[in-house]
């Protein structure tokens, strides 16, 4: 039996979390539907008003502003 080598990631390649906002290729790109759903279920807790309109970097950064506000940052 032929057994499959192990695949693991680079580790020198940085996640999108970890580039600056500004340096990301599709930051101004609309939100994904991912960052739209929990982006709406953080603006309820919040009690603040959701912007469906928002990039995906401005999506990631109010993300990021609203975790903080409720204590999930």
């Amino acid at each position: 039996m032929t057994r499959k080598p192990t695949v693991t990631p680079k580790k020198e390649a940085p996640g999108n979390a970890d580039k600056p906002v500004n340096d990301w290729i599709t930051g101004d790109e609309p939100m994904t539907g991912a960052q739209a759903s929990y982006l709406k279920t953080l603006c309820e807790e919040a009690s603040v008003e959701f912007e469906p309109e928002l990039s995906k970097a401005e999506a990631f950064e109010r993300i990021d502003t609203l975790q903080e506000k409720i204590g999930q940052g």
